[in-house]
């Protein structure tokens, strides 16, 4: 018999959904979020041999690296996406980059059809790669949502094991 998928909610067979999140920066809900792109980490293989072993390779774990993470946002007047990015690129004079806040951990939270926190990771030492603030303009596409975007480089990323299953009624 196969393992339990939720063990605390054994009536349960589905998945969590993936339209359900959120995401705080700063300790605080990014507004009109719509997009999260992936958590991926690769570790790099490396192979190697021994004189005198057979013809064969053996492959040890090498590095870790970790793929930037992209965030959408419908347009709005919610600063946060500026106010980062301003932080690694400063516009106004010579002042250059924040050296002190440029860098956040970021929580990502998976929730429940019922808006419970049922999953959630730390996103470690992020900062803003690449900020577009306006989407392409067209008169013509009356049905189209304007969408910002940020991409971040990171540092890493874990899941926060104290976060239980909840209970679902």
């Amino acid at each position: 018999m196969a393992a339990p998928m939720f063990p605390v909610n054994a009536h349960r067979h589905d998945p969590y959904r993936t339209f359900k999140f959120q995401i705080l920066i700063d300790g605080k809900p990014v507004a009109g979020l719509k997009k999260m792109g992936a958590l991926k980490r690769k570790t790099e293989a490396i192979k190697w041999r021994t004189a005198g072993d057979p013809s064969k390779e053996r492959i040890l774990p090498g590095g870790t690296s970790y793929e930037p993470v992209t965030l959408e946002q419908g347009l709005s007047h919610d600063p946060v996406f500026e106010g980062w990015a301003n932080l690694v690129n400063n516009v106004e004079g010579d002042a250059a980059m924040s050296l002190k806040n440029f860098r956040k951990d970021i929580v990502i939270n998976v929730l429940n059809l019922q808006g419970q926190v049922a999953l959630s990771y730390k996103l470690f030492r992020a900062w803003v790669s690449e900020y577009q603030a306006l989407p392409e303009l067209d008169a013509g596409a009356m049905n189209t949502v304007g969408i910002q975007t940020l991409t971040l480089q990171h540092e890493g990323w874990q899941r926060d094991t104290a976060v239980a299953e909840p209970v679902e009624s």
